[in-house]
Order: structure tokens, then C-alpha cells, then sequence
């Protein structure tokens, strides 16, 4: 942090020369201020990254009062403070750390004990602010359960035990509202980086022109509007893990600056030519269909391949039935928490109803469906008028007309899809015997496991 800027208070103009020709030659900034009012307009306007602050003014010579004084003042802006006096002691040191000071230096100073309490501080100060940053981005816990009842999501759980102990990019597929960004949890939690942060970005959010700052972050004075350092997305998932979701949103204008760290694992703060290196796990993840946005030329082919070392797709809700009442539950114990109510239980025609939806909202809908009920039930059972969903009848006028038997044919083929391949999965979501089932296989000449 070479190029930080420090603001000198002394009212001695030979001290503030000597520091100042000291501080530009190490690369750093400087900003001076010579009585108590110059220092706190200084503070406030420029915003410095470290104060060396005289304890004594004109106003007194030895006591240290007038410093001690001014420190109270700047203690609201949160800035490093080293203090400084010819005449120091003990006594006064300690009740300037005790006011907010981060270090104690007698003049004349040694040069090389002040520009190493300097450097420790502005490094102290940069971590601050990351774990900062930690707090807030870490600060929602992740309540949403992880269920995967049903046969698709227990072949995508072993796949993800498989992976995840790896440093492998993985990109999550699935329509929205599927628990995209919960499976990317899930996977760093079981991963090797679970101690370090899961940093979440949506990248549709990101304005083109906060990009880089956003993601690799910003020193003070790199833009117009750079008040103060940023710590970036990479730096903050530092030996942790990075999601990326929508993932597909990203212009075409912007995905080279991702594809170089990716790449190389390099890239450089705003404002700084020190070149930083990445050490995160990536995961994406999108709703869009990224081959076809690369055949239109709006995704970069070579960006994909570094994103899609492993690829896995979330079915909707709506082939995930086993799943839907354990979803439910969880959600009605959630909310019920939530709202101080007593945990009410659904009703068999409710469970029908919640089998028997489309779902497009997915699990994010099934939550909001659920939250609802849970304020409208008064009882100990939730019933079907208490989910308040959308009539089937505006499904069954969304249905395209075709002759019946290539709708069941269709269905028969989606039932068995889902089930991959097993009869009798099939025929229980169906609502028919196996033997039914098994004619209309034949009929239709559609493979099953014998």
C-alpha cells in the first residue's frame, strides 16, 4: 500500500518538510496540516489512509493535551493514527491508545522504526476492512434446507460428493427459482475451502462500469468517485470459494477481463500495476443456454470452457415430486418460526394440490406459496384454500392441442425420463399399474429396464 496517502499534522513546517521528503520517497502520498481546525477539515475532506499527528501545538508545548484533544475529534472517521511529541512518556502514551491511537512515536524519530509502524498500520487497516467485508457479504445465514429425496437430485447429490472435494469450476444449469445458489453452497461446504468465505456475486447487478472495481476492487483516487479503498470479490473469497451467478448476463464487453484471471490467475486492483493472484474455487451459474448464446456471438466459447470443467443441471420442481412435501415441511417450520405461530401440518388434499402445480417459480415459489399459508392458517392443518394457488384450469388453456394419444405418449416418455428408466417410479407418478404401464411402453416402443 505504497501509494497510500498520509496526512502529517505538526505545527513545526522543518518536521512536516522532513516527513514529507521521508513519505514521497518510500512512494506514499502526503497531506499536511499545521493547527487543530486545518487537521480535522483536512481529515474529513481528503480522507487520508493514516494521520501522524503532533501532541503538542501552540497552544501548549508539553502536556500533550491539545493532541490528545484532536484525537477525540478524529476518532468518528475511523483513521489510523500514529501520534507523535518530543516530550513523550509512559503515561501519555498510554492514554493516547487508549483514545483510538494505533501507535506512539517519540521525535526524533528512527527512520526505520516510523516507516515500519507505518506499513504495519496501513496493512492493519486493509484487513479491517476485509473482514468487513466478510461480515457483511457472510452476515444471512443460510437456512434453506438441502433436500434430494427424489431420484434425479440423489444422482446430482453423488455427483456433487464426487466433485467437490476438488478445485474444479463447476456451472450450475436450471430454470430460475431451482436452488442454483443453494447447490453452490452445498458444494463448498462439502468442499476442502469450507473454512474460508463462499462469496456470492450476481454479476446482472454489476453496472459495466463498476466491473473491475467490483470484482478485483479499487485503491482511493483510481476513478473520480474512489473515495476510499475497495477490497474486490477475488480478494475477498481468497482461498475460498467465488459464485458467479447469472453467469450469462455478462456483455461480451466484459467477459475478457474475466477470462484473463481465469486464465492466469492474475489480475491487478484499480489504481494499482501490482498484480495480485487469485486463489478461489469457481462456481457459476445461469438459467440462460450458454452454447446457443456462443453460437449468436454473445458469449465467448474460450470463457465457457474455463467455466464448464463440470456441468450440472437442476431439474424443476415439477420432476422433483418426491421432494415437494419434505420442501413444504421444511418451509412451514421456517415460517412458522418466523411469524411466533405453532407449526400447522398440511392436509392430504393439500399435498395432492402442491404434487398436482406446475411450479414454474419453482422452489422460490413453493416458498412464498408456503409463507402464505402460514399466515392465513389459523387452525393446526393447512388446507387447500390456504395456498392460494393458481387454478389448473389456466395450465389445461396452456396446453397445446394434440391428438390424445401423443400427449400420452409424450407423458409417458416425460414420466419415464424423470424416472430414468424405472417402471415402477414411473407408473407411481403416472397413477397406474406397472402392467398399464407396461402395455403402453410396447405400444409406443419406448425402452425401459426389464
Amino acid at each position: 500500500m505504497s501509494n497510500a496517502t498520509i496526512l502529517i499534522a505538526d505545527d513545526d513546517e522543518d518536521i512536516r518538510l522532513a516527513l514529507n521528503l521521508l513519505l514521497s520517497s518510500e512512494g506514499y502520498q502526503t497531506v499536511e496540516a499545521s493547527n487543530s481546525k486545518e487537521i480535522t477539515i483536512t481529515a474529513n475532506n481528503q480522507k487520508p489512509d493514516l494521520i501522524l499527528l503532533d501532541m503538542n501545538f501552540s497552544r501548549d508545548t508539553t502536556s500533550g493535551q491539545e493532541g490528545l484533544a484532536i484525537l477525540e475529534q478524529l476518532a468518528p472517521l475511523n483513521i489510523p493514527i500514529i501520534l507523535m511529541t518530543a516530550w513523550g512518556s509512559i503515561e501519555l502514551a498510554v492514554q493516547g491508545l487508549r483514545q483510538g491511537a494505533v501507535d506512539f512515536i517519540e521525535k526524533p524519530w528512527n527512520k526505520l522504526k516510523l516507516l515500519n509502524s507505518i506499513k504495519q498500520q496501513l496493512n492493519s487497516a486493509t484487513l479491517n476492512q476485509q473482514n468487513q467485508g466478510y461480515r457483511q457479504l457472510l452476515s444471512t445465514e443460510h437456512s434453506k434446507p438441502w433436500l434430494a429425496q427424489a431420484k434425479s437430485m440423489q444422482a446430482i447429490e453423488a455427483i456433487v460428493e464426487q466433485i467437490a472435494p476438488t478445485d474444479a469450476n463447476v456451472l450450475i444449469l436450471g430454470e430460475n427459482g431451482t436452488g442454483k445458489s443453494l447447490l453452490a453452497e452445498r458444494i463448498h461446504q462439502l468442499s476442502q475451502r469450507k473454512h474460508a468465505p463462499l462469496i456470492s456475486v450476481n454479476m446482472a447487478a454489476i453496472p459495466d462500469n463498476l466491473f473491475e472495481s467490483e470484482l478485483f476492487g479499487h485503491q482511493k483516487g483510481a476513478f473520480t468517485d474512489a473515495k476510499q479503498n475497495r477490497v474486490g470479490r477475488f480478494q475477498l473469497a481468497d482461498k475460498g470459494t467465488l459464485f458467479f451467478d447469472e453467469i450469462g448476463s455478462l456483455p461480451l464487453s466484459l467477459q475478457p477481463k474475466l477470462l484473463r484471471v481465469l486464465e492466469t490467475g492474475q489480475y491487478e486492483v484499480l489504481g494499482s500495476s501490482q498484480t495480485q493472484t487469485a486463489n478461489v474455487r469457481l462456481i457459476s451459474a445461469t438459467n440462460a443456454d450458454l452454447n446457443n448464446l456462443v453460437q449468436e456471438q454473445a458469449f465467448r466459447q474460450d470463457l465457457l470452457y474455463r467455466l464448464n470443467t463440470m456441468v450440472i443441471t437442476l431439474p424443476p420442481l415439477r420432476e422433483r415430486l418426491e421432494d415437494i412435501e419434505p420442501l413444504a415441511n421444511s418451509f412451514i417450520d421456517k415460517f412458522s418460526a418466523k411469524y411466533q405461530k405453532t407449526a400447522a401440518k398440511l392436509s392430504e388434499s393439500a399435498i395432492k394440490q402442491l404434487k398436482q402445480h406446475q411450479w414454474p417459480g419453482n422452489i422460490r415459489e413453493l416458498s412464498h406459496v408456503i409463507e402464505r399459508a402460514v399466515l392465513l392458517t389459523s387452525s393446526d392443518e393447512i388446507s387447500p384454500q390456504a395456498l392460494l394457488i393458481e387454478s389448473n384450469q389456466n395450465q389445461v388453456n396452456a396446453v397445446t392441442l394434440q391428438p390424445l394419444e401423443v400427449a400420452e405418449q409424450q407423458l409417458i416418455e416425460k414420466a419415464m425420463s424423470v424416472c430414468n428408466g424405472q417402471v415402477s417410479e414411473a407408473a407411481k407418478i403416472l397413477e397406474i399399474s406397472r402392467n398399464a404401464l407396461y402395455r403402453r411402453l410396447e405400444k409406443f416402443n419406448i425402452s425401459y429396464e426389464s
